[in-house]
């Protein structure tokens, strides 16, 4: 049986790389692994990339995402690069907070917010 990937779609704006995953549901080790390798693409095509990770149509994942969010945020640091995550649904929000990932990623409200915070730091 084909892997069914997880569709994202990737824009670029504002100096920022934006990938939105656009499945409400990441929970199967296929699902996490195709999105591996869809973000891992975006982040080999560029060094130093200033990367937002949009979460708005994502309602439930796994908790393998969490590790391949820590996964990806260290290797977008090791080219140079940031991560900002935005569109956090509340009820995955609160699995951020309980497993203090709220103080490994920046978390914004919205993607407009998230790649203006690039800009203010330059």
């Amino acid at each position: 049986m084909a892997a069914i990937q997880p569709r994202v779609s990737v824009e670029y704006r504002e100096g920022a790389t934006v990938v939105a995953f656009t499945d409400d549901k990441i929970l199967e080790d296929t699902d996490v692994r195709a999105l591996r390798e869809s973000v891992e693409a975006v982040i080999e095509q560029a060094g130093g990339l200033h990367l937002v990770l949009d979460f708005r149509h994502v309602r439930f994942l796994s908790s393998a995402v969490l590790g391949l969010l820590i996964r990806i945020s260290k290797r977008v640091s090791e080219q140079g690069g940031q991560l900002k995550l935005c569109n956090i649904h509340p009820g995955i929000y609160e699995v951020f907070k309980i497993t203090r990932l709220t103080n490994v990623f920046e978390i914004y409200e919205d993607v407009n917010s998230a790649t203006q915070s690039f800009s203010d730091r330059q």
